[in-house]
């Protein structure tokens, strides 16, 4: 595909299409298309996929996430399908409507419409000042599944800004009620298995129980990712590294209000255009009779969690 489909909420620039090609060494004429055609083709070979009938535009995104790598992109394919017959409790076909009706009360999570200078996509959790239960986790890790899958048709970029929002909020009540397990396998899914790349994370608050979450970050991301983790403790240090007209009202910026942005999100996550979509990907899954036992051992074995309940004899 050499061109964007315009999007209802996501915008991208004239250039965001050749820019993020030519990041990822893969500007030229036809060989994006070469290199969708040789993971598409990978795919139809592997006996354990559930499902072989990827979009072309899912293995362009696949790509992009993984650098322009096919190798890469084979893993993540076969993680992501790997993950959702591992752990099923984070997949499904939710609609926000009527099955995170609670959710937004508790935190507004969303990408931004326009994307950076460099053509990042910047990704807001917005946790507000209320009660909530320990159960109520799985619901965001949930939500923020079905906007990866939405990002990853709709959507072109060439990184992940993070800002996560504890301003409003009890960091000591959210940190102490946090499900690490929950919080380790979702941020493997978001990274692992969807290739979201971390450019930066910008986390707001103003509570000295700050380096709680750090330390707790720290154990859940990466070095290199950790390392990319700024701390504020207004708004107004934000600015310096995001422009106004990227940030929402909210953050003194000149973007619609996060509660527009949500409505707005909630109306495309829960239309049954996503939801069939959603439907679709259920069936990428894998069935572990059909794999080499020794690459399940060898891929899988190390990964955050514990898998032990799936037999692979």
């Amino acid at each position: 595909m050499d061109f964007l489909p315009k999007n209802a909420i996501l915008e991208r620039k004239p250039d965001t299409l050749e820019y993020v090609r030519s990041v990822f060494n893969l500007e030229k004429p036809g060989v994006m298309k070469d290199a969708v055609n040789i993971l598409n083709e990978w795919i139809q070979k592997q006996p354990h996929f559930n499902k072989k009938d990827f979009r072309p535009f899912y293995l362009e995104t696949t790509i992009l996430g993984c650098k322009g790598s096919i190798e890469r992109s084979k893993m993540q394919i076969d993680k992501i399908c790997t993950m959702r017959t591992l752990l099923p409790q984070f997949f499904g076909s939710y609609n926000p409507k009527t099955d995170f009706e609670h959710l937004y009360e508790v935190v507004n999570s969303l990408m931004l419409p326009k994307l950076t200078e460099d053509h990042q996509r910047v990704f807001v959790c917005q946790f507000h000042d209320v009660e909530w239960e320990a159960s109520q986790g799985i619901y965001f890790y949930r939500h923020n599944i079905s906007l990866a899958e939405y990002a990853k048709v709709h959507d072109y970029l060439s990184g992940f800004v993070m800002i996560i929002d504890f301003s409003q909020a009890n960091l000591m009540d959210f940190v102490m009620k946090m499900n690490l397990v929950h919080l380790r396998q979702a941020m493997t899914i978001y990274i692992e298995g969807y290739g979201m790349r971390i450019k930066a994370i910008h986390l707001i608050t103003p509570s000295k129980f700050v380096d709680t979450l750090l330390s707790i970050l720290k154990q859940v991301l990466s070095s290199k990712v950790a390392g990319r983790i700024n701390i504020h403790k207004t708004y107004e240090e934000l600015h310096k590294y995001l422009p106004k007209e990227i940030l929402p009202e909210d953050f003194g910026g000149e973007e619609r209000s996060l509660k527009k942005l949500q409505d707005e999100f909630t109306e495309v996550l829960s239309s049954e255009e996503h939801l069939n979509y959603l439907r679709e990907m259920d069936s990428a899954t894998t069935n572990e009779e059909f794999r080499q036992k020794d690459k399940f051992s060898e891929q899988y074995a190390g990964m955050p969690g514990t898998f032990r309940l799936l037999s692979v004899d």
